[in-house]
């Protein structure tokens, strides 16, 4: 059994903002468990600008964001385990986790931080069901391929869903030399930002369809095109107006939920919303357990989550010296 102060769950922008402040406000062994090969979270493939305006007063893109606080974690000589993957949390506080290089670990803390960040849905979450071609993707997953790993997912893309992942993955799509048919969009409005519907769609001339879904994917071995159909007010399907569109990708935007599954198995008060349940401490329903960041709700600018994860740090901190 290894013992720690803080052991801080997730190594994305909550949960290095969090370990940072834990140290600073006198907690000593300080530990960041992360299942990725790196630090940074979703923030190394985010290499648009829009980071920081709040907190750093300049657009910075996100893997620019992270740094500033990866350094900080090396600088305070806070330790972290990376491909590292927690399994369970008991109520003393036992982290059972494993990893390839060290395999099962058991790690006893005075308090944990829960930072584990969110989820995009899937097809299934959202009613596209049916055949299952290659060549369907989430806009994070896509994401990921084209701006860590060099791969361009798609040729002919069509985006459900005009979020601000939606709209940014448009722009990236066209600017990597595929071509976007077009981002349908269920409601009468888009989810995104203004901005980012000026910049991304309009700057590009994609097509905006509202009041639209697709209602089914066709193709045997790849994508060959989808179906799509205008809504009615209650969200209906219209058959009557469906329309072909062929493509080879379909990205799919349909929004994001805090990934809360760990703390529900921990027996953790989980919100109607999805979101851990936290007080104005930022401490969960369990005494010494902590939770900031998306896994309490999707935050819009990740200048909030850094705010909401240095309380949360500073809490952790005041909880073990009592």
């Amino acid at each position: 059994m290894i013992n720690y102060d803080i052991v801080i769950i997730g190594g994305g922008p909550a949960g290095l903002a969090a370990a940072i402040e834990a140290k600073k406000n006198g907690a000593k062994d300080v530990l960041i468990i992360e299942r990725e090969m790196e630090l940074g979270g979703v923030l190394r493939q985010c290499v648009h600008s829009g980071f920081g305006i709040h907190i750093f007063k300049e657009e910075l893109t996100g893997p620019e964001y992270a740094e500033i606080f990866i350094d900080k974690v090396k600088k305070l000589e806070i330790e972290y385990k990376l491909d590292t993957m927690v399994l369970s949390i008991d109520r003393e506080k036992h982290i059972t986790a494993s990893s390839e290089n060290e395999g099962f670990i058991k790690i006893k803390a005075k308090a944990i931080i829960l930072a584990t960040g969110c989820m995009e849905r899937v097809r299934d979450s959202i009613g596209i069901f049916g055949k299952r071609p290659a060549g369907v993707f989430t806009a994070g997953t896509a994401q990921r391929f084209i701006n860590i790993d060099g791969y361009l997912v798609g040729k002919k893309i069509v985006i459900l869903g005009a979020g601000d992942i939606g709209l940014i993955m448009a722009r990236r799509m066209e600017m990597e030399g595929a071509e976007v048919i077009a981002v349908v969009e269920k409601a009468n409005s888009p989810g995104g930002s203004y901005r980012n519907v000026v910049q991304c769609l309009q700057d590009f001339d994609i097509p905006l369809l509202l009041n639209h879904t697709i209602t089914e994917i066709q193709g045997k071995e790849r994508v060959e095109a989808v179906i799509v159909c205008q809504v009615d007010k209650g969200g209906n399907p219209l058959p009557e107006t469906s329309k072909k569109y062929e493509c080879d990708t379909v990205l799919l935007s349909a929004g994001l939920i805090p990934e809360a599954e760990l703390a529900r198995n921990a027996s953790i008060e989980i919100k109607s919303t999805g979101g851990i349940k936290i007080d104005n401490l930022k401490q969960t329903s369990k005494d010494g357990i902590f939770a900031c960041g998306n896994v309490v709700k999707v935050h819009d600018l990740v200048d909030n989550v850094t705010k909401e994860a240095e309380e949360a740090g500073r809490n952790a901190a005041l909880y073990i010296k009592n």
